[in-house]
């Protein structure tokens, strides 16, 4: 085989049993128009997956008193949730709902005035038109620094958020540079797999050193910009040492092959349908926006179409059609691929592993 001619593609993995992404319309070389149809094939795709929950214009008023067209606004107000410990001269609470002392703080806070309909989340359709149903939330509780991830199978995308040692207090254990260094997230991807992984403060030199241990290479990177309750960007947060971070950063990787040549994405990654930037409400203590679900899910092709793992996860990060990971589920695992349950059984005997029945299953849906 000569340099010129394009390289073979890596198999995608064979179990368990997910649909694996489409990859009928996409072809890994282009022609000289390839800007313009990739383009439109952006377009088509991307209005076949409408954003699973909707989009809410918000009043640039705020409140309806405020608002010019009062009750004929369709927009989305916000009204003052007042309590009887509240004064109103102090103003807004600079938290607002992410406040943690809401039951004695004196300032102003906000709720939402009407969410509007909800539209039913399960629209999403993949490429030829079918809609696979994923799988229900699968977990297993399980410490990662000494899990043997080759009893998981192989992953298209890994997302990660990892514990990492920031100096400051956290409600959450961390891990040592030198423990994420040892972490074997390459071993859960062949050649071109996608790797999502959060970083933020000092971590964000430390994360491209680990993705280069890992055996990736990063090819773009996501910001998340940090808004407030009333959707205005957060001023006063509780992370950074010298300046207020309203911003995270998520490095986009490609695992790289073994040979030194240069890695390529798979054909069954659907580009150019989100941009670099999410603007999301900030919640929980490390939470991150389920833009970042959607955004993979269409990158795939599909809520349920391939595979799709989080590391480091909680139980706010269970989500339908992805397998998670972490410390903090409790002693009853939940997966629902009887090959799994199979191979971790094989190589922890001592689990006990029961393949789980999505009929029975608990979490969201």
């Amino acid at each position: 085989m000569s340099q010129d001619d394009p390289q073979p593609q890596p198999a995608l993995p064979k179990r368990p049993k997910p649909p694996s992404p489409d990859a009928s319309n996409w072809t890994p070389e282009q022609n000289g128009s390839a800007q313009s149809e990739d383009v439109l094939k952006a377009l088509a795709l991307r209005s076949k997956f409408p954003t699973p929950r909707p989009f809410i214009p918000i009043c640039n008023s705020t409140t309806r008193d405020q608002c010019p067209l009062s009750d004929d606004c369709p927009k989305v107000h916000f009204v003052r949730a007042l309590r009887p410990h509240t004064e109103l001269s102090l103003g807004d609470c600079s938290y607002l709902n992410t406040c943690h002392r809401m039951e004695s703080c004196r300032y102003v806070h906000w709720a939402l005035e009407d969410p509007g309909p909800v539209r039913d989340e399960k629209v999403l359709v993949t490429v030829d038109g079918t809609e696979p149903k994923p799988f229900p939330p699968q977990w297993i509780n399980v410490d990662l620094r000494s899990l043997d991830v080759t009893a998981l199978g192989k992953f298209h995308v890994v997302v990660a958020d990892p514990p990492w040692a920031i100096h400051q207090e956290l409600p959450y254990g961390t891990l040592t540079d030198e423990e994420m260094m040892r972490m074997p997230v390459g071993s859960m991807q062949d050649e071109g797999g996608l790797l999502f992984l959060w970083v933020t403060g000092r971590a964000m030199e430390l994360g491209r050193d680990c993705l280069n241990a890992w055996g990736y290479e990063r090819i773009d990177e996501i910001i998340w910009v940090k808004t407030n309750q009333l959707q205005g960007l957060i001023r006063t947060g509780r992370t950074g040492h010298w300046l207020n971070h309203s911003k995270e950063h998520c490095l986009v990787a490609i695992r790289r092959s073994s040979s030194a040549a240069p890695p390529k994405l798979p054909p069954w990654c659907h580009r150019s349908l989100d941009t670099q930037v999410l603007l999301a409400e900030v919640r929980e203590t490390s939470r991150k926006p389920d833009e970042l679900y959607d955004m993979v899910e269409r990158i795939l092709g599909g809520k349920g179409v391939g595979r799709k793992v989080e590391l480091f996860g909680r139980t706010h990060n269970l989500r339908d059609g992805w397998l998670t990971l972490g410390n903090q589920f409790g002693k009853k695992d939940q997966v629902f691929e009887p090959e799994v349950v199979e191979a971790f059984n094989s190589r922890y005997p001592e689990r006990g592993m029961v393949l789980s029945d999505p009929k029975a299953a608990v979490g969201p849906r």
